[in-house]
Order: structure tokens, then sequence, then C-alpha cells
């Protein structure tokens, strides 16, 4: 009797599932459609993603760590809330990493740093001028653009766990930021403040670098739960 034929595939390991999980429950949580407060529950999500349930509940551990949802004891687990508090608390520490980490990358930034910084601007306003004022969070490749432009800003100052900090605070933001990039109307007002942020920071002027990178971090805020305008963040 010949034996049995064997495949090279192999059964996704537990921690890639768990890494696939947590990425398409952040999806989800990101584009609003788990809904701030609704409840995760793991026999509604095993069934939503054909994902184990122990996969599942790793997923969720880690975005626990990172603030996106929260846990209620034993029952389960919630999407986080959204209030102006919780803005105000992400943007504090956000404004605190990012501050410190500009001054590391203007002080240790070289050719390449500059470089990428100009790339990321110059891509993210081409996307604008092929879509016009349609521009949204929410589209894939708008998102990465925009994400890769603070990325950019920061990518030199030599500390892993400062970007480490600085993706996930950006990310817990996301949220409010839709809300806000709703109220944009203006893809040319939108790239002028990236540029005018991109300027102080490549003509290496640390002040006036930190001074804007504050007020377009608080910016959400402004839009968000309206007090003051702000530029876009």
């Amino acid at each position: 009797m010949p034996a049995p034929e064997r495949t090279s595939e192999r059964p996704p390991a537990e921690g890639t599932l768990s890494e696939r999980a947590a990425n398409l429950i952040e999806q989800d949580i990101l584009a609003g459609d788990l809904a701030p407060g609704s409840r995760l529950g793991i026999v509604d999500l095993v069934q939503r993603y054909e994902i184990g349930a122990t996969p599942l509940r790793e997923g969720l551990s880690r975005l626990m760590s990172r603030g996106l949802i929260v846990g209620i004891g034993q029952r389960g687990f919630r999407v986080a809330e959204v209030s102006r508090d919780d803005l105000a608390d992400i943007t504090c520490m956000r404004t605190a990493v990012e501050i410190e980490a500009v001054r590391l990358a203007i002080l240790h930034g070289d050719a390449a740093w500059e470089a990428g910084i100009i790339s990321a601007l110059h891509q993210m306003r081409r996307h604008i001028e092929r879509t016009g004022n349609e521009f949204r969070e929410g589209a894939a490749d708008f998102d990465r653009l925009h994400k890769g432009f603070h990325t950019a800003l920061l990518a030199a100052c030599g500390s892993p766990r400062m970007l480490a900090a600085h993706s996930d605070l950006y990310d817990q933001a996301y949220r409010y930021r839709r809300v806000m990039m709703g109220a944009i109307d203006s893809g040319e007002g939108f790239i002028r403040s990236h540029q005018m942020l991109a300027d102080h920071v490549l003509a290496r002027d640390l002040a006036a670098a930190q001074e804007m990178l504050a007020a377009h971090l608080h910016s959400t805020i402004d839009f968000v739960y309206p007090q003051a305008g702000g530029e876009q963040s």
C-alpha cells in the first residue's frame, strides 16, 4: 500500500494566528465596525474571524496592552470607550514622547533621515493630488502615508522604544482622528500644515519644531471636541 502523500503545508502556528487575530480585531476597531464600548465575546469572535478561541484570547491580550480594548473581569473584553479625557491622555503621552524623540532626531539625524522626511511628505502630497479633497483616514493607502510621515520625523531618534510608543499612541488616536478628518475639506491646507512641520524639523530649528509639533498633536482635541481651531495631526 503506497504511503500517504505528504504536503508541505503546515497549519499556522499559534503565534501567527494570534497576530492575525489581533490585526483583524484592530482593523475592525479602528474602522468603527466594532463600536466603542461593545462587548467582545469569544464565541462571537470565533465565528466572525474563523480563528480558534486560544489565539483569539492571545490577540485580545495584545490589544489590551496597546489600549484598544479593556478587560471586564471574568466577563471578557470590551472595545475601549472614547472620551475627551481619553484623547487628552493619549495626546499628553504622545506629546511627551514625540517632543523628546524629535529633539533626538534633530540632534542625530543625517542626510538619509532628511531624505526620508522629504520622501514621505512627497508621497502624501502626490496621493492627495490624485484623490483631490476626497482623501480620508480609513483608506489604507492614506493611512500608511500619513503615519509614515509622522514616523519619518522621529526615525533618527535612536530609540526603538520611543518609536514603538509613538506607533501605539498614534493608533490609539486613530478613532478620534477619523472624526477630525471628516471636517477637513482642503487637501491643500492639510499638506501645508505638514509641510510647515517638516520645514522646521529639516531646518533643525528645535524650539520651533517642538512648538509646532505639540500644537499639531493637540489639534485633534480641538477638532473632535471643539474649543479652538488647530492644524491637522
